[in-house]
């Protein structure tokens, strides 16, 4: 630090001066400072972080452009309710309810078409149209969804 003048006033040190090592500590040789030379024909490079450049897997990268866009979208309520699973008691209840409307098997539809065309071959004149079903396969449901 500078020096006190007669006046009071504090004197300016003097530049690159000898600064006086602290007493008592001693420097452990054991653990010397050895400061790395980073540049050409020095010591080697520190390994960096590069994973920001590599060429992610395509399933990677469309992964990731997917949870980008659905934050960034807002999904209509008719499409987002399928992105959550119901309880195992809902479930059960819509198995039950989806069982009354279940697609007739090959069997079933030969037996109808057969008392229709019985029907029609005594000249009774019955309609028995086709049972309600419930649609399903993804393009189905999709398009289904988008016409709504």
């Amino acid at each position: 630090m500078g020096k006190v003048a007669k006046g009071g006033k504090k004197v300016a040190a003097a530049p690159l001066a000898q600064k006086k090592s602290a007493k008592g500590t001693k420097t452990n040789p054991l653990f010397e400072k050895r400061p790395k030379n980073l540049r050409l024909g020095g010591d080697i490079q520190p390994k960096r972080d590069l994973t920001r450049y590599v060429k992610w897997p395509k399933y990677v990268r469309l992964q990731r452009m997917k949870r980008i866009m659905l934050m960034r979208l807002k999904v209509p309520p008719a499409i987002a309710q399928f992105n959550h699973t119901i309880d195992k008691s809902q479930a059960a209840s819509l198995l039950r309810l989806l069982k009354k409307y279940q697609p007739e098997t090959k069997k079933d539809k030969k037996q109808r078409l057969m008392e229709m065309a019985q029907a029609k071959k005594d000249g009774e004149d019955t309609k028995s149209k086709k049972p309600t079903v419930i649609k399903f396969g993804l393009n189905h449901v999709t398009n289904l969804i988008e016409q709504k």
